[in-house]
């Protein structure tokens, strides 16, 4: 698709991958909203971005209904989901708590459906659309202490080829994209210890580029889904 015809969500986009994706489109020419739960992230990072700023909480089903619809008024039309809000938390399984594992499950997972089933009927109803999973390399292995974030990016997978399966027929393309490491403050909110900025891992621009090529290929194909590494990361 041409950029310059993109009116795009993209959730979790006050920060991190959401907001070096919103720039990229809105760089490329397209009309950008963002979301995210903190009214003042989403109001300072909508301003910078000339983006509309919609405070939700893609976990409840009343925000994600108001949200679409917003988005749908003020962008004129929709035709793409950046679905990236997240959170990870990591414990070993006799460490975890239901809380915490619910919590995770609740954005990563029933909030992207509840995100993607919104914007899929519009999506059906336009006969054209494009869903963009953010996912990661760690929905590809499993890994010590990773029993609730991992999980939820196993399942986000699962459910990008179902509705991969279901929505092709609307000429609706749904991609998946599998970031390793990218250096953000993801880790410092999973109540990891913050790292020094290391040159040779990914940054988000990274993945914004991978997003967007991805989307600019003409619509009579698309590329299923891409993973992400960095070349020679040195730790």
């Amino acid at each position: 698709m041409d950029l310059k015809n993109a009116k795009a969500l993209v959730t979790g986009g006050s920060s991190g991958i959401g907001y070096a994706t919103a720039q990229l489109l809105r760089d490329r020419g397209a009309a950008v909203a963002i979301c995210g739960r903190k009214s003042d992230a989403v109001e300072q990072a909508a301003s910078e971005l000339g983006a509309v700023g919609i405070v939700a909480d893609v976990s409840r089903e009343d925000d994600v209904t108001r949200m679409v619809a917003r988005v749908i008024a003020e962008l004129g039309d929709y035709n793409v989901l950046v679905n990236n809000a997240g959170f990870g938390h990591w414990a070993p399984l006799v460490d975890t708590e239901a809380d915490d594992f619910r919590r995770v499950w609740e954005t990563n997972v029933f909030g992207a459906m509840l995100v993607a089933r919104e914007s899929a009927r519009h999506f059906v109803s336009r006969n054209t659309g494009n869903i963009v999973n953010i996912a990661s390399t760690a929905g590809l292995k499993g890994s010590a202490g990773g029993t609730s974030y991992v999980s939820t990016k196993f399942a986000l997978a699962g459910m990008t080829q179902c509705w991969r399966a279901e929505l092709r027929k609307n000429n609706i393309r749904v991609i998946q994209v599998n970031p390793s490491e990218v250096q953000t403050n993801f880790f410092v909110t999973s109540g990891r210890i913050a790292r020094a900025t290391d040159p040779s891992k990914l940054q988000s621009d990274d993945i914004a580029q991978t997003i967007c090529g991805m989307l600019e290929i003409p619509d009579r194909g698309f590329v299923t889904e891409a993973t992400v590494w960095a070349t020679n990361p040195k730790d």
